[in-house]
């Protein structure tokens, strides 16, 4: 008995509907059970029409958000942050350049002014010339820190260089701008004294007779990675503890530090501290020690800080990461 025509019709229609419906349904729940185990999507069974193209897009949306790529956008505008060109480029940054020149200038003048002999009979104690450093370091702080932050030291701008808490252009100026402030500190400081004094020197940072230069680079690291790690822990925005007590707390850094070191290699941690009487006394003895070690250890201790003491390692929105 044959079947009407639009009868055969409507069974085959019927019929690759189920088919069609059966196929998703168990594409479907094996995309859920694999969903559920892995958390990814399925790439090796592809419904009807799916492109390579496609199962690129695919694959790249099943990659944890933490493993994608970094936006082109996003990359462009971290590394004009890491350069800070805006940054430098802004009228208020002269006065903070100008800070970074009065701070340095005044701290080398004042911390050098504690180490020169008056009686050749006695000379300054460790004791004296560690709480000079340390106290004109905490008054600068709280008198130009909200300007500019107040390093007066090389090795901390490129440690904060190196955590991502400045820019690589402000780190440049900053560096020269001490760097001048010390030679003029050290230059006043010569002007001011008698002569008999000044040839006695002007605290220039010299090794101890006994101690080689590989032993002096050494504390220079280990000083300066102490002090560059205390400023970035007292100055962290996220840590409600050590509000208002950072310039005491790196003013009592480099008082003890200065106990330690000074009759070592004089306990220097700054190298436009050490600059700056080497220039104006035209001795350059070991002077690299004083360049080298400072920056080793600032740029270690900001590099420390950052891969695992700082207080909300989530939050990288400060960071130059690109």
């Amino acid at each position: 008995m044959s079947r009407p025509p639009g009868k055969k019709t409507s069974y085959m229609s019927l019929w690759r509907e189920f088919l069609l419906y059966n196929s998703t349904a168990r594409r479907f729940g094996l995309n859920q059970r694999l969903g559920k185990l892995g958390g990814m999507n399925v790439s090796t069974v592809f419904p009807e029409g799916y492109v390579e193209n496609d199962r690129v897009q695919h694959h790249a949306s099943s990659v944890p958000k933490g493993d994608e790529e970094m936006p082109e956008e996003q990359r462009k505008r971290r590394m004009k942050e890491f350069v800070g060109l805006e940054e430098v480029t802004k009228l208020d940054f002269l006065v903070m350049l100008i800070a970074e020149i009065l701070g340095t200038f005044l701290l080398v003048l004042i911390g050098c002014a504690s180490c020169i002999s008056w009686i050749v009979t006695m000379p300054p104690n460790v004791l004296h010339i560690a709480f000079t450093f340390g106290l004109a370091v905490a008054s600068l702080a709280q008198a130009l820190g909200p300007i500019s932050g107040c390093h007066v030291n090389p090795a901390v701008s490129f440690g904060l260089l190196i955590s991502g808490n400045c820019s690589l252009l402000k780190t440049i100026c900053y560096i020269v701008c001490q760097c001048c402030g010390a030679i003029a500190g050290s230059a006043i400081l010569k002007l001011i004294i008698p002569k008999t004094q000044a040839s006695h020197g002007l605290g220039v940072t010299a090794l101890h007779p006994d101690v080689t230069a590989g032993q002096g680079l050494g504390m220079e690291i280990i000083i300066t990675f102490l002090l560059v790690l205390v400023v970035h822990a007292v100055t962290d925005p996220k840590r409600t503890d050590a509000k208002g007590w950072a310039p005491l707390a790196i003013g009592l850094t480099i008082s003890v530090a200065h106990m330690a070191a000074v009759p070592i290699t004089g306990s220097s941690m700054n190298p436009a501290r050490s600059l700056g009487p080497a220039v104006v006394d035209d001795k350059y003895v070991n002077l690299w020690v004083y360049w080298i070690g400072p920056l080793v250890g600032g740029g270690i201790a900001g590099l420390v800080y950052r891969m695992g003491l700082k207080a909300n390692k989530e939050d990288d929105e400060g960071s130059y990461d690109f």
